[in-house]
């Protein structure tokens, strides 16, 4: 019934209510979906089988995917990646307060006295 390229609609989770595809088959409990829907593991309770399958390869790619959904004229799930930016570097300024403020002042050693044994 899940079978590579089966049309499903997610009926549990965030992506409730959206078309996706088996993608691949992990084991018994278990498909990767892509489409409408984040690609990702799936249970298969959280899956409606429609009638409906398409002509795609084990473990295709999401490109793949979004060719085969345009058949159907449905649109998958497409998202930007995040722009790089450069993160500010942490700057630490020492002040002569600031030093004065973390150094650590040395105790002084007391000896220990060691009691004799009476016999």
């Amino acid at each position: 019934m899940f079978d590579v390229g089966r049309i499903c609609i997610k009926i549990a989770g965030r992506d409730a209510g959206e078309k996706c595809v088996v993608v691949e088959v992990l084991d018994d409990k278990f498909v990767t979906i892509d489409g409408m829907t984040r690609r990702r593991k799936c249970n298969k309770i959280h899956l409606e089988p429609l009638n409906q399958t398409l002509d795609i390869k084990k473990s295709a790619s999401h490109d793949d995917v979004t060719k085969a959904f345009k058949t159907l004229d449905l649109v998958a799930r497409n998202t930007k990646p995040k722009a790089k930016t450069i993160k500010p570097k942490a700057t630490i300024q020492h002040t002569a307060a600031s030093d004065a403020r973390h150094k650590i002042e040395k105790k002084p050693k007391v000896a220990k006295v060691v009691k004799a044994k009476k016999e």
